[in-house]
């Protein structure tokens, strides 16, 4: 028995071989779903928001410009009680349009940090798709062409017996 081969489990390679069918399976849409998260994120950073501080940015400054005006027009009249609200009401639209730059500003770091952070790991994103694109299915043939030849080494005769049945044949167990 010394030519013999000892297999105890094909379905341990079979479990694997599904085990793996099913990671490829479903690592595929992660991984799809991660990447498109991130450019998702970029777009909502470049466009959405740049738009809508740039949008408040400009409404702001419109409300400071009136304000200004409103404090003049108090100031030429005399009235200083308006005056003062007035010129609180300029100091309040200042510093929301200062909010609205620094915001804007903001946007911009983001965008850039954003960029550097997420293009190293985007690349390897999809570095691990190719490689699961390419070897998987390399590797899946390669098990089920294990588990042929196991199936089929385990169903022949050992060799030197003239059809009489072997003292000890090999068999498909967990």
């Amino acid at each position: 028995m010394a030519g013999q081969a000892q297999v105890t489990s094909i379905e341990a390679i079979e479990a694997f071989r599904a085990a793996l069918i099913l990671f490829v399976s479903q690592a595929r849409p992660a991984l799809e779903e991660a990447a498109a998260e991130v450019v998702r994120c970029r777009l909502w950073v470049q466009n959405d928001r740049r738009r809508f501080w740039e949008g408040e940015w400009r409404q702001r400054s419109k409300k400071l410009e009136q304000a200004h005006q409103e404090w003049l027009t108090a100031r030429l009249a005399g009235d200083s009680a308006t005056v003062s609200l007035r010129q609180m009401a300029v100091q309040r639209a200042r510093q929301a349009v200062e909010e609205a730059a620094e915001k804007l500003q903001q946007l911009k770091r983001w965008d850039r940090e954003l960029d550097n952070r997420a293009a190293p790991l985007l690349k390897e994103i999809e570095q691990l798709q190719s490689y699961l694109a390419a070897e998987t299915p390399l590797a899946i043939a390669h098990l089920t062409r294990v588990i042929q030849t196991l199936e089929t080494y385990t169903e022949t005769p050992p060799p030197g017996g003239s059809g009489a049945a072997p003292a000890s044949s090999p068999e498909k167990t967990s």
